[in-house]
């Protein structure tokens, strides 16, 4: 038998520190970036956003890569074109250490898309760091706050 998955995952990491680094002229470059990185690892990339400090990836998971595996190259190549365009994202003090992960039913696609394509608007109302920790609550994974700046 083939194996067959759907499982639809948000993904959302951080700046160190919180710090704000995205904006109008290298968001694009960014978000675009991590789709090659999606696809290069056989990963669909419904949809890539963020606002500010943070990013969010809806995506599935191909079969041969786990999810610690596909955030670990999307943080580190992304790092790393970040670092080669100094000018663009002089302000990118390099990611947090952490991440969150939260699965979907396939029917929510297109409400998660909207959400993280509106998040510049979201993000006038919230902080990332208020933003994920509802993310957290939502999804009832527990968490200290603390951890929550590393």
């Amino acid at each position: 038998m083939s194996t067959y998955t759907q499982i639809l995952y948000q993904i959302v990491f951080g700046s160190k520190d919180y710090t704000e680094f995205l904006n109008m002229e290298n968001q694009g470059s960014l978000f675009g970036y991590i789709v090659g990185v999606l696809r290069k690892r056989e990963c669909h990339p419904y949809q890539v956003g963020g606002y500010g400090n943070h990013v969010h990836i809806l995506t599935h998971l191909s079969t041969t890569v786990t999810l610690a595996d596909l955030v670990r190259d999307i943080k580190k190549a992304s790092h790393e074109m970040m670092e080669g365009d100094k000018n663009l994202f002089m302000l990118f003090p390099g990611w947090q250490v952490g991440y969150g992960a939260f699965t979907y039913n396939i029917s929510m696609k297109p409400v998660i898309i909207k959400y993280i394509q509106n998040q510049e608007e979201h993000h006038r109302k919230i902080s990332f760091k208020e933003e994920l920790k509802e993310l957290l609550d939502e999804n009832m994974i527990p968490f200290k706050e603390e951890y929550l700046l590393v």
